[in-house]
């Protein structure tokens, strides 16, 4: 899956085919409140799309289902900071606040402890933003 070749809309891409994975999947009888859209950060994307995806996650929010992002220690972070997997806290630590303030509903991670402060962080910020 990692050599798939380059989409020229990864978002595009993205959007249709959260609605065609959500009709067969309701087609299959799974009701809407167990659907959870997942954009698969890092599976047969370059870092550019990867990038892509995180800026426009809201775009994926619009059809109305939680939205999973995993980047955790993701080759595309090593990529960019020039760092191997066990060294990617920081960057995980950004990609993580950046799908959380883009929409994201969970995120997987390695470094639960560390990603819970992030998030915490991440929820105090939108919600001192949504008091104002």
């Amino acid at each position: 899956m990692q050599l798939l070749p380059p989409s020229p809309d990864i978002l595009a891409e993205l959007e249709k085919w959260s609605v065609e994975a959500v009709a067969r999947t309701r087609k299959l009888g799974v009701s809407s409140d167990k659907i959870i859209l997942d954009p698969g950060i890092g599976f047969g994307k370059t870092v550019s799309q990867n990038l892509e995806i995180l800026r426009n996650l809201n775009r994926l929010t619009k059809a109305g289902f939680p939205l999973l992002v995993g980047t955790s220690r993701k080759s595309f972070i090593g990529t960019l900071l020039n760092r191997p997997a066990g060294e990617r806290i920081f960057g995980t630590a950004a990609s993580v606040a950046v799908s959380i303030m883009y929409g994201a509903h969970i995120v997987r991670v390695h470094d639960v402890a560390a990603m819970r402060d992030v998030a915490a962080f991440m929820d105090a910020l939108a919600s001192e933003r949504s008091e104002a």
